[in-house]
């Protein structure tokens, strides 16, 4: 049997074409499921994680059995509860691998927005607390300045007062 230099390039550019060929024509297909998948899965998941302001591993069972059971509903009742159950089975552990890689860098993220949230909340108070001093400043200066306005207008009233008084217009007689 002989080969030649490029019968093994002429069967991986063949494989490769055919992988390609297969992207092409199934591609589209298994994009939009998947991208469903990941979107119903994210939603329920981050849905249940803020309204109860905690992140469970149970929440991502929850979302797992939502949508298996949303993607086999077309098979009817059982279909339905197997993908529900498929779900559950895959969601917990990948729950528990998230939550374990979370707990390894010391802060989930709901403690993280958390954290942000609290200090952009101390600097708006700072902020407001200077602002407030620097009202207090100013209304300080006006209450000066008026002061002082107040004392000078009443200098300029006696002074007006001691001048001699202007006669009074001619009398027609």
């Amino acid at each position: 049997m002989t080969e030649g230099p490029y019968d093994h390039a002429d069967s991986c550019r063949s494989a490769q074409n055919a992988a390609i060929r297969g992207f092409i024509r199934y591609g589209f297909r298994w994009s939009w499921r998947i991208a469903a998948f990941v979107t119903i899965f994210n939603c329920v998941n981050t849905g249940l994680s803020a309204y109860r302001d905690k992140v469970a591993i149970s929440h991502f069972g929850v979302a797992g059995a939502v949508t298996g059971g949303l993607f086999r509903l077309n098979l009817g009742l059982r279909g339905m509860i197997g993908g529900s159950f498929i779900g559950v089975l895959l969601g917990i552990p990948v729950g528990a691998l998230i939550s374990g890689l979370q707990a390894l860098t010391g802060e989930d993220l709901y403690e993280q927005k958390r954290r942000y949230r609290r200090q952009l909340y101390e600097s708006k108070l700072q902020q407001w607390s200077e602002q407030l001093q620097l009202t207090d400043v100013v209304v300080e200066g006006m209450s000066e300045a008026d002061r002082e306005s107040a004392e000078h207008q009443a200098e300029k009233i006696s002074q007006l007062l001691q001048l001699p008084r202007n006669p009074g217009p001619p009398s027609e007689e």
